[in-house]
């Protein structure tokens, strides 16, 4: 019971920090600046700058009733409960009040709020929940089609400038184009790039020596698939075999310890699942 609580609360806590985050960005740069947003965010902005006179936090709540509806149907129930907990929190957040940052210049006002806004969201998505928007999308789309979160939240996001093209200044859009691949390019580290696996193929003649340092000191399976040279018609052995990002520095270590003249290939990947060395996001 207790364990369940402190992950509750945990989880709780990384949702708030990440609204926080979002916030700060939204209220001290974002909206001074006159800039857009992304996601149901943006579209809540583009609203409030037509009808000042709705509460930028009711916009966004009142937006995030049909993603609810998707959540609860496809996603989960769990996700679903803790996404409406950080809808409320954001919601609430947001009439709270934060400095203006001072940055005059608009070019480097868009990389900071993308930087903040990145972070925000990444730890965000590091729970258990969301803060709504097209959080839930995103999962959707991420868990059934292995879409990477940044890459569909870019492309939404230059479909709504250029329908806000029409409403607010050009300058304003492109300034906010810069904001927005700021952050996504920061969510997808924070949320998956400490985590992002490494798959290595080698050629080497110490293969089982190689084979058994990788299953010995690196603690990883490893897959010998038979070859066969296309010049020399050789025999071969190629080791595959998947790792961290953190292992990789062993790894090249223990390769120019045991063959320097080894054939590597390091790939990335986009997704790897399966126990030990998966790192699907857990929602």
């Amino acid at each position: 019971m207790m364990r369940q609580l402190q992950k509750i609360l945990w989880n709780l806590f990384l949702i708030f920090a990440g609204c926080i985050l979002c916030a700060t960005a939204l209220k001290g740069i974002l909206v001074p600046k006159q800039f857009l947003a992304g996601g149901l965010t943006g579209l809540s902005l583009l609203i409030y700058y037509v009808l000042p006179v709705m509460p930028l936090g009711l916009i966004y709540f009142l937006l995030n009733i049909p993603m609810f509806v998707i959540g609860w149907r496809y996603v989960g129930r769990r996700f679903c409960l803790y996404s409406l907990a950080g809808v409320l929190i954001f919601s609430a957040v947001m009439f709270l009040p934060y400095p203006v940052i001072p940055i005059q210049d608009m070019i480097l006002c868009a990389i900071s709020a993308g930087i903040i806004t990145g972070a925000g969201a990444g730890i965000i998505l590091r729970s258990l929940g969301s803060a709504g928007g097209l959080d839930i999308l995103t999962i959707f789309l991420y868990k059934k089609y292995s879409i990477r979160p940044g890459m569909f939240v870019l492309a939404f996001n230059a479909l709504l400038m250029i329908a806000a093209a029409f409403r607010i200044p050009l300058e304003m859009v492109l300034y906010t184009l810069i904001h927005l691949y700021v952050s996504t390019q920061f969510m997808n580290f924070v949320l998956i790039g400490l985590s992002q696996r490494k798959a290595m193929m080698i050629i080497s003649p110490k293969w089982k020596e190689i084979s058994q340092e990788i299953m010995e000191r690196l603690n990883r399976g490893v897959t010998v698939v038979e070859g066969q040279g296309g010049f020399t018609g050789h025999q071969l052995h190629i080791l595959y075999t998947v790792l961290s990002f953190r292992e990789l520095s062993r790894f090249k270590a223990m390769i120019n310890r045991i063959d320097p003249q080894a054939f590597v290939v390091v790939t990335e990947t986009m997704e790897v699942m399966g126990k030990g060395v998966g790192n699907q996001p857990h929602w």
